[in-house]
């Protein structure tokens, strides 16, 4: 009994910082600092005012490239408001199966 409860922290404590995830107001950094951080980090939270609904504050989740992505995700190009640009490209996991719907489209 002994071991196994030592083999669940052991694995506990394995994950756990793994979990971790730096968050960041993307608001205040420059377009160039904020892709400098995730390239770094490769996957960070960054929060920012929505445009569309007065006092929301939207998180996303940002990296680096594909390999930041869950199984079954790939890196797609989004862009985020940042100090100097409105638009700054970046990329965020989405699900390979939406590529897989595209990909038909485009085929037909």
């Amino acid at each position: 009994m002994k071991k196994i409860i030592l083999l669940g922290l052991l694995i506990t404590s394995v994950a756990t910082p793994a979990l971790a995830i730096s968050r960041y107001n993307a608001l205040s950094f420059t377009c160039a600092e904020a892709r400098a951080v995730i390239n770094r980090e490769r996957a960070v939270i960054m929060r920012y005012p929505s445009t569309r609904v007065r006092n929301m504050t939207l998180y996303d989740r940002y990296v680096s490239d594909s390999n930041a992505c869950n199984a079954g995700y790939y890196a797609y190009q989004d862009y985020m408001p940042t100090k100097d640009r409105a638009n700054c490209p970046v990329y965020t996991c989405r699900p390979s199966s939406d590529f897989d719907d595209d990909d038909i489209l485009f085929r037909r």
